[in-house]
């Protein structure tokens, strides 16, 4: 294979998740083998996972890691927000790779450069964003074999955006079943525990009920929030037309279950996004 020379570094190792290779791996297999695995009657097609610090949300995103331990897939498109102030309705990574202490994922530009016919993308060298990268480490320790990956980072929220990214996704990956998507987001921010669960309660029943529009728009009503919720809905409409019909949620939990803060927290939920066969 040739060798990647263009690798964007890591800006979150060492401090959002362990950047020590070995104390990392560890980390990562623990948390999975905690998680609980269930039983899918179809195919997998998503994930939906936290992305806060390991310390906080690792155990809610091995939750939906668990389910594709020992899985094998060609490619991964991971959906995330983009939470810094850089221009674009959708970023893509301008490197060859990510690397991470678990070593180098390449990036299919392949994939890119058709989606970017489709979808305009903007390319970023260097970015800071970490709720992408925050969900390598675990898709290297529960895959089996090398994987491409596609890194999408969304400014552009909207329910116009999603279906068209969606959409747009589900053309390039056509008929086949080596693609496995993620949706990186966190729920609410900042609220008491017993307030956070009631609003994030809202957002995971419409991710059970499949209705990615309504994941976007119930946060301008006010009933729930997600700030990758763009990322989610994104996720559930590429993975409809890729022929998913059901989602489970197997994880939730507020940072007050780690840190003992119930006055301030965050919401994360995981679930599986998957069809009929």
């Amino acid at each position: 294979m040739e060798q990647i020379s263009d690798i964007r570094p890591s800006p979150i190792a060492g401090q959002w998740y362990p950047g020590h290779p070995e104390k990392l791996a560890q980390t990562i297999d623990k948390l999975v083998s905690d998680a609980s695995p269930e039983d899918f009657p179809g195919r997998i097609i998503g994930l939906i996972a936290p992305h806060a610090g390991y310390a906080y949300s690792g155990g809610i995103a091995a939750q939906a890691f668990r389910q594709v331990l020992g899985a094998s897939f060609a490619r991964v498109v991971i959906v995330s927000p983009m939470h810094h102030p850089i221009a674009g309705s959708v970023l893509t990574s301008a490197h060859q790779a990510y690397e991470t202490p678990l070593g180098v994922v390449p990036i299919d530009r392949g994939f890119i450069n058709a989606l970017g016919q489709l979808v305009p993308l903007t390319p970023v060298r260097r970015d800071p964003e970490h709720s992408l990268e925050i969900e390598l480490p675990f898709l290297q320790r529960v895959l089996t074999g090398p994987f491409e990956l596609v890194p999408l980072m969304l400014r552009d929220q909207t329910v116009d955006m999603a279906n068209r990214l969606g959409k747009a996704i589900a053309q390039v990956v056509g008929a086949g079943t080596d693609t496995l998507l993620v949706a990186s987001s966190d729920l609410s921010h900042f609220y008491t525990d017993p307030v956070a669960r009631r609003l994030d309660r809202v957002v995971l029943d419409q991710i059970v009920a499949y209705e990615p529009e309504i994941v976007i728009q119930i946060e301008d009503q006010g009933r729930g929030f997600a700030c990758g919720r763009g990322a989610i809905a994104t996720v559930l409409i590429a993975a409809r037309e890729m022929g998913a019909a059901h989602t489970m949620v197997v994880g939730y939990g507020t940072s007050g279950d780690t840190s003992g803060d119930f006055q301030r927290v965050v919401g994360y939920g995981a679930a599986v996004v998957y069809g009929d066969n």
